[in-house]
């Protein structure tokens, strides 16, 4: 399906009839042939932005690191080392080929590029002790809709903790769609069939594409001790009101200055929360 490197239908199908552990560890070796690698364009856009408005880091952080896509971003922002971070193992693995030198990794060990680059298999809601003050920067990508609302206290508080004094956790968030966008009832349509299929299967499957929404994001951020910015992902335009399509969150551990908070938005247009 999607390429012919990429997995069939049967093979999708197993995967969203198990775990969310378990069905990435069945499609990690295809998953880099599938549309739910994060794009290039995205990638590019936030080492962009990070790179005009936050210079370079120390240490970096890649959460829910899956293949490996955000990788060489941070291995070009950040002068020390870089932490790939994922609950799955064979994603992890195929990270680890692509990046690593067979040093380890897994369970926690880790494997370099350059002596640079470590993986750490591990629950993002539970992150290890031996992370704590750590990063610099980190960073998630197309990850999030694996968590449910209540689940996001525990996520951004492990990263707080991680972050060193002044850190940045970093992601890109989508403005909200249209409901009469065609898109919108997809992915509305998707978020209801896994519903359904949660409801009367087990284990669950955790996907949904509509439970992370900017303002409510926002929220769970300051409670977990971040003071939190955006700005806008000029890359990918502006909807027809002038907002954004994309912006990149900005929380940071401590404040760099009293009062920021979507500072670096166009002035021509006020913040518009999804």
């Amino acid at each position: 399906m999607f390429t012919s490197q990429g997995p069939s239908l049967r093979e999708l199908a197993v995967q969203a009839l198990s775990s969310v552990e378990r069905g990435y560890d069945l499609l990690a070796p295809k998953f880099d042939h599938t549309p739910f690698r994060t794009p290039d364009r995205v990638l590019d856009a936030v080492e962009e932005t990070l790179a005009r408005y936050e210079g370079s880091f120390g240490s970096g952080l890649d959460l829910c690191c899956g293949t490996g896509a955000g990788i060489g971003m941070l291995r070009r922002l950040c002068r020390e080392r870089v932490t790939g971070v994922d609950l799955s193992a064979g994603m992890l693995a195929e990270a680890e080929r692509v990046y690593g030198d067979g040093g380890g990794g897994g369970d926690g060990g880790t494997g370099d590029t350059a002596g640079r680059v470590g993986f750490v298999r591990a629950d993002a809601r539970a992150l290890p002790a031996a992370l704590d003050d750590t990063y610099d920067l980190a960073v998630s990508f197309g990850a999030f809709g694996h968590f449910l609302p209540a689940e996001r206290p525990a996520l951004f508080s492990g990263v707080h903790r991680v972050l060193r004094a002044g850190g940045v956790f970093a992601f890109p968030i989508g403005a909200p769609l249209a409901p009469a966008s065609p898109l919108w009832w997809m992915v509305a349509g998707f978020d209801a069939a896994m519903r359904v299929r949660n409801a009367v299967w087990r284990p669950p499957f955790v996907m949904y594409y509509r439970t992370f929404p900017l303002g409510g994001v926002r929220a769970d951020l300051r409670a977990a001790g971040f003071t939190v910015e955006t700005v806008p992902l000029e890359q990918f335009g502006r909807r027809p009101d002038g907002s954004p399509r994309w912006r990149l969150v900005l929380a940071r551990k401590g404040h760099r200055e009293e009062s920021r908070e979507d500072s670096r938005e166009d002035s021509r247009q006020g913040s518009h929360p999804a």
